[in-house]
Formats: structure tokens, C-alpha cells, sequence
């Protein structure tokens, strides 16, 4: 299938346009489940989403979406809400709660879906596909009903931006300012329900997690202010959507889902790496750089007492013995902080010496006087 024939393949535009919402609505909203330490809050939704899809299947006794959607969105609340409860009301932490809720709705939805299975209701085929995602099956009133969630929970938070955000950096300040801090987290983490409720055709409850922490992580690299954190993640989802719905429409027989997620990944994985100030290759940079100002520094210190205790420079015993000093000592010559040259010696070659400049008697003057006072 050519590039601009997709473009006209029902499918395709279903799936690509639930894939930019899933990924507007993931991104906005996982950049505060992340920011608040519950990266893992998605991963127990989504988990706990699986029994309300089975019983929204029970109660309707076919697949219908609606139901299915509304199920999924009573239990996945109810697991955050229980979640909060646990973390509030006992001494557990956070990823232990997390954990508990991720782990006892999930095994309900099994034990259900297991008990669907068993009934021999001819609805039941392709239940068991929301737990990896079954994005081919999009429809267009699937597509408004996602659209009409991410415009609901993106009013919500434009609404109550800065108590979000307040509450989001500061609970504590929130709370004797006298704002409801425990009804704005219910409503951040009910919110995120909606994300993951988006997403369950999509990516479905496995790999939903990866879209509401993945967009959000990727966009932390790259901005050091909620707002732009937030636009940036929306975009990462949006992006890593299309790409994956594009990849599989391409590549017959590939799972939508997963290529999202791995979209996702991939950009998490550029911008672990390049981003500035905060890449690794950044901070590698910025090791090397201090590691050589520390070598210069002592290269300096050194030939400064030496030339104050002797009158004339000598060599260390230590320098040259490793790679990184002789190129610290050829830096210094170019920089013109030093000299070389050979004493006459009465047999062989002589060993290379170095001798400061004035330039770089100056320098180590600087230096001394910064060591001495530290």
C-alpha cells in the first residue's frame, strides 16, 4: 500500500485520528501523574480497567462499546480512588498501594474474562483483544466518543490549571491556602482514567501505561515549565500515534499498539540521550569538561610550586604518565599556558620538561589563590 492510498483507507483515517487523541489526552494528562511521582498510576487504571470491560460486556451481553467504555471507567476510578484511600488512610506508600489495586482488579478482570469465556456467548470473540489493543476495530463513532472525552478532561484542566498546578508541586502550601487538595487529586487522577479509558481500543490495558508515562518523561527532557512540558508530551503522543498507526497500515499484519508504544520508546530513548542540558550526552560532555578544568588546574597548581621552590620549572613526577595528561599538557602549550623543552643531559635524549609562560604564571597565580581558599 502506497503513502498517499492510505490516505483514503477508512481504516487508516479512524485509527490515526484515535491515535492523536490518545496521544493529546495521555501526554497532557501523564505529565502530572508524573511530576507527582505516580508514574505507575496508569499502569494500575488501566490494569483495573479490565473487569469493567467485562462487565460492561455481562450487563450488555454483547460487545457494545458503550457500556464496555462505561465499565471500564467505573472500575479504573474506583482502583484510583482506592489507591488514594490506602496512601491516605494507612502507612502504605504509594507503589505499594499502586501495586495492591494494579494487582487485585486485574486478577478479578482475569477470573471474569475467564468466566465469559466458559458461558459460550458467540459475542464473546475478541474480548480477550483489549488487553493488547485492537486498533484496526476503530470505528468513526469510536472516534467522536474519544474526541469528545480528551475535549472534556482538557476543559476540565484548562479550568483548574493552577490549583493542578499547586497542588501538583506543593500540596502542602495548597492546603494552608485553604484549597481542597484532596478533590483536586481526585480529579487529576479521574482524569487520567479518561486517558486510559481512551486507550483501551487502541493500545489496550497492557500497554497503556507506556502512553501516559512515556510522552510525559520525553517531554521532561526538553522543558522546565509545566506548560511547555505539557504541550511537548501532548505532541510526543500525537506523534508517536501517527507514526505507529502509519508503520501498520504499512507493514500488513503488525499490532497497532505496540508500534505506538515503541514510537513512543524511541523518542523517550532520543531524549534521554540528546536532550539539551539534560541528555546524557550532555552530562557527559559536561563531566569531561570539568574533568579537564580539574586536570588543567592541577597541571598548573603543580608547575607553580615547583617553579617557586626550584626557581626554574621542572618536571613533575607525575606528569605524562597517562593519555589524558599529555593531552591536557599539548592543550596548555596551544592555549600558550606553557612550554616545552629539553635540558642538556650528558647521555641519550633527554626527557621533555615544561615551563610556565608569564601568561600561565598568571593563570596559576589564580589557581593557587582558589585552592588556598577553599
Amino acid at each position: 500500500m502506497s503513502w498517499l492510498s492510505i490516505l483514503d483507507d477508512y481504516t487508516f483515517q479512524n485509527v490515526v485520528m484515535g491515535a492523536a487523541l490518545l496521544g493529546i489526552i495521555s501526554g497532557a494528562l501523564g505529565s502530572f501523574a508524573v511530576l507527582r511521582g505516580q508514574s505507575l498510576l496508569g499502569d494500575a487504571i488501566s490494569h483495573a480497567a479490565l473487569p469493567g470491560v467485562c462487565l460492561g460486556f455481562i450487563v450488555a451481553g454483547s460487545r457494545h462499546m458503550g457500556s464496555i467504555i462505561v465499565g471500564a471507567m467505573m472500575t479504573g476510578g474506583l482502583a484510583a480512588l482506592l489507591m488514594l484511600a490506602l496512601t491516605r488512610l494507612s502507612r502504605l506508600k504509594t507503589d505499594a498501594a499502586l501495586g495492591t489495586c494494579l494487582s487485585l482488579f486485574f486478577a478479578i478482570g482475569v477470573v471474569l474474562l475467564t468466566y465469559i469465556q466458559g458461558t459460550g456467548n458467540a459475542s464473546q470473540g475478541g474480548l480477550d483483544a483489549f488487553l493488547f489493543g485492537q486498533a484496526a476495530a476503530t470505528l468513526r463513532s469510536d472516534v467522536w466518543f474519544m474526541g469528545g472525552i480528551t475535549l472534556v478532561a482538557l476543559t476540565v484542566l484548562a479550568a483548574l490549571w493552577k490549583q493542578a498546578k499547586l497542588v501538583t508541586f506543593d500540596a502542602e502550601f495548597a492546603r494552608t491556602l485553604g484549597m481542597p487538595v484532596t478533590l483536586i487529586d481526585v480529579m487529576l487522577t479521574t482524569m487520567i482514567t479518561l486517558a486510559v479509558v481512551v486507550g483501551l481500543q487502541m493500545v489496550g490495558v497492557v500497554l497503556m501505561a507506556a502512553m501516559v508515562v512515556a510522552p510525559a518523561v520525553a517531554a521532561r527532557q526538553w522543558s522546565r515549565h509545566l506548560g511547555g512540558m505539557v504541550v511537548i508530551a501532548a505532541g510526543v503522543g500525537v506523534v508517536s500515534g501517527v507514526t505507529g498507526a502509519t508503520i501498520s497500515t504499512l507493514g500488513r499484519g503488525l499490532a497497532t499498539g505496540p508500534l505506538i508504544v515503541l514510537s513512543a520508546s524511541a523518542i523517550v530513548l532520543v531524549s534521554l540521550a540528546l536532550a539539551p542540558g539534560r541528555g546524557i550526552l550532555w552530562e557527559s560532555l559536561r563531566l569531561v569538561r570539568q574533568r579537564w578544568t580539574l586536570h588543567k588546574h592541577q597541571i598548573l597548581y603543580v608547575l607553580y610550586q615547583t617553579r617557586l621552590e626550584q626557581e626554574e620549572s621542572e618536571r613533575s613526577p607525575w606528569l605524562g604518565r597517562s593519555a589524558f595528561t599529555a593531552f591536557a599538557l599539548y592543550r596548555l602549550k596551544r592555549q600558550g599556558l606553557l612550554t616545552a623543552f629539553r635540558p642538556e643531559a650528558a647521555a641519550g635524549k633527554p626527557a621533555r620538561q615544561w615551563r610556565l609562560t608569564p601568561e600561565g604564571v598568571r593563570e596559576a597565580k589564580q589557581v593557587t589563590a582558589m585552592f588556598h581558599a577553599a
